[in-house]
């Protein structure tokens, strides 16, 4: 058994900031814009042809289990969504308070590491592992990550911002050539125009 190297940590250069909100309980009723990046933001989904997305199979299994998202979660509805070719944006709807609200047989254990099944982070969780595992299988690439870790989320405050979102999502195939996870805008400050 060889022993461990806690020297390998170091909290200078092994941190990572949480995006979420403090105190915040990601489980309450509301909407939520997602964003989540394919692994190196490789273009993985499909591409973008006369300013809309053509999905190719991996960009359909995503679809898919977003929207399988909805049957597997009874608390949750979708709004708008777009697969891109490398990333991936949403609004969910948690329709009624989740927190404790398991998906699994209730026990009398109460360890600490089990997460509630219907926070956000448990509804992207789910999405990016049966996205993952299905994609995998098609390519052949057992345990080859297919997403970055983490995610981009945003609390939807008001109507005008819900609206706002939706707009982006709907306007994000046509804005690819402009958009920054566009592969061929990388390292470039000016306004990028894509090869199509």
């Amino acid at each position: 058994m060889q022993p461990l190297h806690l020297d390998r940590y170091n909290p200078d250069t092994h941190h990572r900031r949480s995006v979420r909100l403090r105190e915040y309980d990601y489980s309450q009723a509301g909407a939520y814009f997602v964003t989540i990046c394919t692994m190196n933001k490789e273009c993985l989904f499909g591409n973008i042809r006369d300013e809309g997305i053509v999905l190719n199979e991996c960009g359909q299994v995503a679809a898919d289990e977003w929207l399988r998202s909805a049957y597997i979660r009874g608390n949750i509805e979708l709004d708008s969504f777009v697969v891109m070719p490398n990333h991936f944006h949403g609004i969910v709807i948690i329709t009624c308070r989740g927190r404790g609200v398991l998906q699994y047989a209730p026990t009398d254990d109460k360890t600490p590491f089990r997460s509630p099944s219907q926070t956000i982070g448990a509804i992207v969780r789910g999405f990016k592992s049966r996205v993952t595992k299905r994609i995998n299988t098609i390519r052949d690439t057992p345990g080859e990550s297919v997403w970055q870790r983490n995610y981009y989320e945003h609390v939807i405050r008001n109507e005008k911002e819900l609206n706002g979102i939706r707009e982006y999502i709907m306007n994000n195939p046509v804005q690819w050539e402009l958009d920054e996870e566009n592969p061929a805008c990388a390292g470039k400050k000016v306004l990028c125009v894509a090869q199509r």
